[in-house]
């Protein structure tokens, strides 16, 4: 690798319009961003994208361009603090351009504390987001600025992109480089010209002095044995988080905590991960613990209102619980035999008498007549069938061995005897 420790994407940054490659029709001359610089009149902007085409560039750009402070913060590791930090040097400046990575990431509360250094023009803002700002984005902020929209790179925009940084970057023109096939740089990169660019680098320095020619099968062997991608909508995506539920649900909070790692470390949705176990609470836990159920609850609200940085931790509190808990699927079978079962027998008559009697028509047609009122009997409870007839008694809960369910088992046993044993 080159002694530079600054990634080749960061090397060769456009530093103008002039050398920004793609967005054509926000940057070519007369189009609204060139003019906003030519004016030097900025505003706050939303630029909304897929990954690497250009957003922190631009953000870059207009800063340099319109000669003001710059200031950048990730919505990953920056909370509400670091926003009155930089509010508070912008204003000292008199005025500064903001930058927020990611600004989707940013909860009510982050999102609020800029409106008002927006509003009075102490900080002009610029946000990035992959997600839908109409979505993402508070209402009031999202009126304050100007959306708009990055269109994916395509293949000539993205070869354009390595071409210019063999000839402007002095280590990697010093490489000799020779691309003969284009495929797999493509297919890895995904579109995402930081990316790109970054395996360029790497295909760059581990081919031997001799030979810099560059092919798909040399650029797959080097990027198999030397790079691990997180792509969170491609297939590591999916990868992480089967390999993260699949380890609470082995009872392993060390490999839990380490695929969290990994999720959070690779940008990922930390409502995405809170969501996920959730489902996980009632699937694999249920009855053996309830308050499984309770806590990833509780974490997927909190996570929603504290954001990253400081959520990573109630993410590892709930995900090394729910790995440390007794386990069952009990309540999961039930719902999967209760479908099932309906989806055989279509659909049953409820029995009359536990129907709903509000009329006095319905009481004469025998709705609710019998009906036994559990609480007018010993122990609040009386035998009677409250499944359709031609499913009477079918049993679709089956407690699992654990504690918990071991009591419920035996509650079960002494109302349904037959049912539940005895």
């Amino acid at each position: 690798m080159p002694a530079l420790n600054m990634p080749l994407a960061e090397r060769v940054r456009p530093q103008t319009l002039g050398e920004f490659i793609g967005q054509e029709y926000l940057v070519a001359p007369g189009k609204v961003l060139e003019q906003m610089i030519r004016s030097g009149k900025g505003h706050s902007i939303i630029f909304w994208g897929p990954p690497g085409v250009g957003k922190t560039t631009l953000a870059q750009i207009i800063a340099h361009s319109l000669h003001m402070p710059f200031f950048t913060l990730s919505a990953i590791d920056s909370g509400v603090k670091d926003v009155r930090a930089v509010i508070e040097l912008a204003r000292k400046s008199g005025h500064a351009l903001l930058f927020i990575d990611e600004i989707h990431r940013f909860n009510k509360a982050q999102q609020d504390s800029l409106l008002g250094a927006v509003e009075k023009g102490i900080i002009t803002l610029i946000g990035a987001t992959t997600e839908n700002p109409s979505f993402e984005v508070i209402s009031a902020l999202l009126s304050r600025c100007q959306v708009y929209v990055l269109k994916p790179l395509n293949e000539e925009h993205l070869m354009a992109l390595v071409m210019q940084a063999i000839q402007h970057d002095e280590w990697l023109f010093n490489q000799h480089l020779q691309i003969k096939e284009w495929e797999a740089l493509m297919q890895l990169s995904g579109g995402d010209a930081r990316r790109l660019l970054n395996l360029v680098e790497l295909v760059a320095s581990s081919l031997p002095d001799d030979d810099k020619t560059v092919t798909n099968n040399i650029v797959q062997d080097i990027v198999q044995s030397k790079m691990a991608l997180y792509d969170k909508s491609g297939e590591q995506h999916y990868d992480i988080i089967s390999a993260f539920i699949k380890s609470l649900r082995g009872s392993d909070p060390n490999a839990a905590v380490y695929w969290l790692a990994r999720m959070i470390e690779g940008g990922e949705d930390p409502k995405f991960i809170a969501r996920r176990m959730v489902i996980l609470a009632s699937e694999d836990i249920g009855n053996a613990n309830p308050n499984a159920l309770l806590l990833a609850t509780g974490c997927f609200q909190a996570v929603e209102l504290i954001g990253y940085p400081e959520c990573r931790i109630i993410l590892s509190q709930c995900a090394t619980y729910l790995a440390s808990s007794a386990k069952s699927n009990a309540a999961y079978m039930a719902i999967n035999n209760a479908m099932s079962l309906v989806q055989k027998t279509g659909d049953l008559p409820v029995p009359l008498p536990i129907r709903n009697a509000p009329t006095g028509l319905m009481k004469k047609m025998d709705y609710g007549k019998g009906y036994k009122y559990a609480h007018d009997f010993p122990g609040n409870f009386v035998d009677q069938e409250f499944l359709p007839e031609k499913i009477a008694g079918t049993k679709l809960y089956d407690p699992a061995n654990n504690a918990t369910e071991a009591r419920i088992r035996e509650y079960l046993k002494n109302c349904w005897k037959e049912k539940y044993g005895y």
